[in-house]
Formats: structure tokens, C-alpha cells, sequence
């Protein structure tokens, strides 16, 4: 599909890097999410570290997911996140 995930790397400060097939590139910032139930376990950084991809989506072992939807909406230009850390 066009939200396909096809690469995600962990960064500093809780973030990760995505590309998706359709070509996007971006930053995605987990830190909102990790007070909520099962994204708790994600404060554990070497767990994070441990994200990849099932099915085109981002996905850590203990089934943990980022939608689509909300990838798609949040996802931030990397170029001005990285522009940000300077």
C-alpha cells in the first residue's frame, strides 16, 4: 500500500526515522505516547532500539504498533526536525 513502511531506524529523544514507499521521508516522535498502556514498555530504551517493521508497519516484539493513520498525520519533515536539533 502507499503508507507502506520500508525503513525505521531509532534515534535519540524517543524519535524514529521513517521512509515510506511513496517516497516520504520523516521523523515520527513516540514521547506523546509512551504514558499510554502497552507504549509504556517503550520508555525501556534498549526496547525501542528494538523497533522494525511486520506487514509495512512499525511494530516493536511485543506487538506494539504505530497505525497508519496516525504515521501519516504526524510524521514530520525530517529535514526541519534535524534542522531543530542544531
Amino acid at each position: 500500500m502507499y503508507w507502506d513502511v520500508i525503513a525505521v531506524k531509532p534515534l535519540p529523544d524517543y524519535c524514529l526515522y521513517v521512509e515510506i514507499k511513496n517516497g516520504r521521508v520523516g521523523i515520527f516522535d513516540v514521547k506523546p505516547y509512551l504514558d499510554r498502556g502497552v507504549f509504556n514498555a517503550l520508555r525501556d530504551v534498549n526496547y525501542f532500539n528494538r523497533v522494525g517493521i511486520l506487514l509495512g508497519a512499525i511494530t516493536w516484539p511485543d506487538e506494539q504498533d504505530i497505525s497508519p493513520e496516525t504515521l501519516l498525520a504526524e510524521l514530520k519533515d525530517s529535514e526541519s526536525r534535524m534542522t531543530h536539533l542544531t
